[in-house]
């Protein structure tokens, strides 16, 4: 895959106007206000022994997430480790849900406890009730609901992953002064949300190569992954739609969380992605908040970023502000 974007001196300096709608606070305080008026406990059972697992524990959790429904997590741990721990949690890519606890082995591995999220409708433990408003759509989440801010699926998503960060205090032995936020692509883009919307709940953010970011760009010149969904949309059901479809889509863009999140971030993006667009990446980065944001760029790389060499690096990067876990 060839450069198809930006120079990295013009992306660097890459900084789009971008205001976000003039109610984004305001819609985003009332649907996490109403979320959290259903009440529901935080449910966790061990199951390490169903996946005979020596040297980390797992449980299997229930939170409440989006107008209370439940939601599927793994929680991951050193086995006999001297609580509280710093928490990764983990959000996940596009059309992935939480997987097998064998899938997730670093985080707990490195001493961290880790709390992996499913994904409503994308996994096989969350299911994605809707709105039934009605909305047609070509495949895929990027344009459920997308007729409304108020019916779109990220909506829904984004709030089931605020909830994630409201259940670490419900599960012992974690400890909520050592929040981490973590994802991939879809994952990315989610934990860039949480972070614009917990405020100095969380200790530090890392958003791999993140998706759901500076949407009409993206919209434009990417050629593959899940921004054409939008596209087809646009050409073959709402061809009179078009600023009407991207003010619903300003409400979850990545760049107007970005401008609230204020955690030391590590970014990371992959100069030959076509899936999510360099200059979509550096407008979030470029209006991030907070003062300690350090971009890692890989090259050479197309949307699997630095692959392998991406937890190593995050791992250092926590050790150096003083997030790593004790021995």
């Amino acid at each position: 895959m060839p450069l198809t974007d930006f120079g990295l001196d013009e992306l660097d300096a890459y900084r789009p106007e971008s205001p976000a709608p003039k109610d984004f606070d305001a819609f985003w305080q009332r649907t996490l206000a109403e979320a959290r008026s259903h009440d529901g406990a935080v449910k966790a059972e061990r199951v390490t022994s169903q996946h005979l697992l020596r040297t980390v524990e797992v449980d299997d959790v229930r939170f409440p997430g989006w107008r209370g429904e439940p939601v599927a997590a793994w929680l991951l741990r050193p086995r006999d480790a001297a609580g509280p721990l710093p928490v990764v949690v983990t959000y996940l890519g596009y059309c992935g849900g939480r997987g097998l606890p064998t899938d997730h082995l670093f985080w707990p591995s490195a001493g961290y406890a880790q709390l992996v999220v499913d994904s409503r409708g994308q996994g096989h433990d969350t299911p994605d009730r809707g709105e039934g408003d009605g909305t047609q759509w070509v495949e895929g989440f990027m344009t459920r609901g997308i007729d409304s801010p108020d019916h779109y699926y990220y909506r829904r998503l984004m709030t089931d992953c605020v909830r994630a960060v409201d259940a670490v205090a419900q599960l012992p032995g974690l400890d909520t002064r050592r929040i981490v936020l973590a994802g991939g692509s879809q994952g990315g883009g989610l934990a860039l949300a949480v972070a614009g919307l917990t405020g100095d709940r969380v200790a530090a953010v890392m958003p791999d190569v993140p998706f759901l970011c500076h949407f009409r760009r993206a919209v434009q010149i990417s050629g593959e992954g899940p921004y054409p969904e939008i596209t087809k949309y646009l050409r073959w059901h709402s061809r009179h739609r078009v600023e009407e479809t991207f003010a619903t889509l300003d409400y979850f863009d990545g760049v107007h969380f970005a401008g609230r999140a204020t955690a030391p971030a590590l970014f990371s993006v992959g100069l030959m992605d076509p899936v999510c667009p360099p200059s979509t990446v550096y407008a979030a980065f470029n209006h991030y908040a907070g003062q300690d944001r350090t971009m890692t760029v890989w090259p050479f790389a197309d949307h699997g970023g630095g692959c392998g060499s991406n937890p190593p690096t995050q791992l250092a990067w926590l050790h150096k502000r003083g997030l790593a876990p004790e021995l």
